[in-house]
């Protein structure tokens, strides 16, 4: 299946900014990642629609992968998951995260791979959940 990956930033007003980095013309804003998702899905429903020139990836079948910078990733995660909840599930001490999350200091890309394992541990942990 082919892919379009998007780049979801937050940007200085702490609103959230998106493109694709294979696809050219698609972008999305929005107040929270959300609105920013819907953003992009409409902007491809334009394309789609109203432009005469369609990007081969947009006919037929794609799936939309999202990605972030480790910055607004924490920031938009903090009211869900604390600095010590990050801490647990991802063995980087709290003021570590907190740096990352400020943007004072830039992970390095083992330290973005403990971030990226850690919520998806948690994910399939949180799956497996019934009640």
């Amino acid at each position: 299946m082919k892919t379009i990956n998007v780049i979801i930033e937050r940007a200085s007003d702490g609103t959230y900014g998106a493109y694709a980095e294979n696809v050219p013309g698609i972008y999305g804003a929005g107040d929270d990642v959300k609105e920013v998702k819907q953003s992009i899905i409409d902007g491809i429903e334009t394309i789609k629609e109203y432009f005469t020139e369609v990007p081969e990836i947009l006919k037929g079948n794609y799936e939309i992968k999202y990605k972030f910078d480790t910055e607004s990733l924490l920031q938009y995660y903090k009211g869900i998951l604390g600095n010590p909840a990050f801490e647990k599930i991802t063995g980087i001490n709290q003021k570590l995260i907190h740096h990352y999350s400020t943007g004072l200091k830039k992970p390095r890309e083992a330290q973005r791979k403990k971030i990226q394992e850690g919520l998806h541990a948690l994910g399939k942990e949180l799956l497996a959940i019934e009640l």
